[in-house]
């Protein structure tokens, strides 16, 4: 009997202390909710620019998913374009984020991986309908990233580039529009 109960209080221990972890996280759902404007899968089109003159346009979709009941925003994107004007469309963009809100910083963070191994783990803001994130980059500058919900529901993106944090390029844009929501 003894043995049936100690049996029991190791499966509901875990449990209990399950329960009251959701609970503490209440403030951290609160805040990631403000990104449920981008859950869903998206399909469209953009463009980007590796120099003056030298744009290429691209296909691309984004599946947006919450994750671990609320406390993380995975967003998975691909796209596809043609490079060098050979006409073969290749991968041009392969990445998967993670969004999540950090309680004692009191601020979200990004976090971003490429298929060529590159990350990049900053800070994010979010306001209505919109998430920014940026870095700095050794070669390029400070780059920024604005994700807004335009007034047709879609998906608008701009990349910018900035050498001296006070004059920026816009290198990169694209549209996409919702295709189902999960």
């Amino acid at each position: 009997m003894r043995k049936i109960i100690m049996l029991l209080l190791l499966c509901a221990v875990p449990q209990l202390l399950s329960a009251q972890t959701h609970d503490n996280n209440t403030p951290q759902r609160a805040e990631m909710k403000k990104l449920n404007f981008l859950v869903g899968q998206w399909k469209g089109t953009g463009w980007f620019e590796m120099g003056p003159g030298r744009r290429s346009t691209f296909t691309q979709t984004e599946h947006v998913q919450n994750k671990l009941d609320g406390l993380a925003l995975l967003i998975e994107g691909l796209g596809r374009g043609q490079l060098g004007g050979k006409g073969e469309e290749v991968v041009v963009h392969n990445a998967l984020a993670v969004v999540s809100f950090d309680a004692q910083q009191k601020q979200h963070r990004f976090r971003a991986y490429r298929a060529d191994g590159m990350y990049v783990d900053t800070t994010a803001q979010v306001s209505d309908r919109a998430l920014v994130w940026s870095f700095q980059d050794p070669r390029a500058g400070h780059i920024k990233f604005t994700i807004t919900l335009n007034d047709k529901g879609e998906w608008f993106e701009i990349g910018e580039l900035s050498r001296d944090g006070k004059t920026w390029y816009k290198f990169f844009e694209m549209t996409l529009q919702r295709a189902a929501t999960s």
